[in-house]
């Protein structure tokens, strides 16, 4: 789940529309309906905080980079716990690795 859905669920859950939500944390309505639909997907980090704040979560949760959540996969973190394990340059392989991987992706979702 992404960051708008996440944001969907937590205004939803907590019945707020957008424009309480925007005026909460100082952003625009339209914004907060940019991140939701996921038309905007580069908010500041100050926004993040705010709206973290808000919602009285964390901004990992947020941005689905919390290793506790509840639908993180256990294979994903498993596999950060062994990348600690290695040296520089490994990771550095297994960064290029997943470069090319984003890359081949992306491309193929352009081409659809």
């Amino acid at each position: 789940m992404g960051l708008g859905a996440r944001l969907k669920q937590l205004r939803i859950r907590d019945r707020r529309s957008l424009q309480q939500v925007a005026d909460a944390v100082g952003a625009s309505k339209a914004h907060i309906w940019e991140l939701e639909t996921g038309k905007s997907w580069n908010p500041s980090i100050e926004l993040l905080s705010a709206l973290a704040d808000h919602f009285k979560v964390t901004v990992a949760f947020l941005v689905g980079e919390d290793p506790h959540a509840a639908d993180e996969d256990e294979d994903l973190i498993t596999m950060f716990r062994e990348l600690k394990g290695l040296t520089d340059n490994d990771r550095e392989t297994v960064r290029a690795v997943m470069d090319s991987l984003r890359s081949r992706a992306k491309k193929g979702a352009d081409e659809t």
